[in-house]
């Protein structure tokens, strides 16, 4: 019968028993191993390490060349102009006749050799960005901006006033005639007003 065990307690078990008159073929019998294993682990007592597999090979290895072209000239390329996935995976069609490889095949391998490539050409990872994280009412965005309205048929130049809440995007706008602090202030009170509470005096905002 096999015994559970891994191989360096099973070639441990063979040369035991081995030692102790059991012959060849009554230990192919105990383990269920072949003779080539029992051979292997009475000549050593290490089992052999265990041989790492290279890459297999893949339809796309032809054009992976292709491949890593396009997305180096990607690299200075303006934004609108740079390699989808989709537009590689059309080029190998239509200009190499790639017949045999896939959509998924081609974007596996872009999702890993972008990255590669801009390493290797030394421009490091790609532009990130982090999300903002805001609790409920506990923080607003001010600005003034320029506002043309008509005002008493007369097109007049006004400033307009933004408090807007950085976790669900409220805002409250009110048109002053000037951006001056006079305006700032009255421009905050009227928001609170509206909001029914001030940012970061969690108690008093429900938005």
């Amino acid at each position: 019968m096999r015994i559970s065990a891994s191989k360096v307690e099973l070639y441990a078990a063979m040369r035991r028993d081995h030692r102790a008159g059991l012959s060849m073929r009554a230990l192919e019998r105990k383990y269920g191993v072949t003779w080539r294993t029992i051979r292997r682990a009475l000549d050593s007592n290490w089992p052999e390490p265990r041989k790492e597999q290279g890459p297999r090979p893949s339809r796309l290895d032809p054009y992976k060349p292709l491949i890593d072209t396009m997305l180096r000239a990607d690299l200075d390329a303006p934004p609108k102009q740079k390699h989808t996935v989709k537009r590689i995976f059309d080029r190998l069609l239509d200009e190499h006749a790639a017949d045999g490889i896939s959509y998924q095949m081609v974007r596996a391998y872009v999702a890993v050799r972008r990255k590669d490539v801009r390493w290797e050409a030394g421009r490091g990872p790609e532009e990130m960005f982090i999300p903002q994280t805001h609790m409920p009412g506990d923080e607003a965005e001010v600005d003034f901006g320029d506002v043309h309205v008509v005002l008493a048929g007369v097109p007049t130049r006004c400033y307009l006033f933004s408090l807007r809440l950085s976790y669900s995007g409220k805002a409250v706008h009110r048109v002053s005639a000037s951006c001056g602090q006079e305006a700032f202030f009255e421009g905050h009170v009227h928001a609170f007003s509206v909001l029914g509470g001030v940012p970061g005096a969690r108690s008093a905002m429900t938005t």
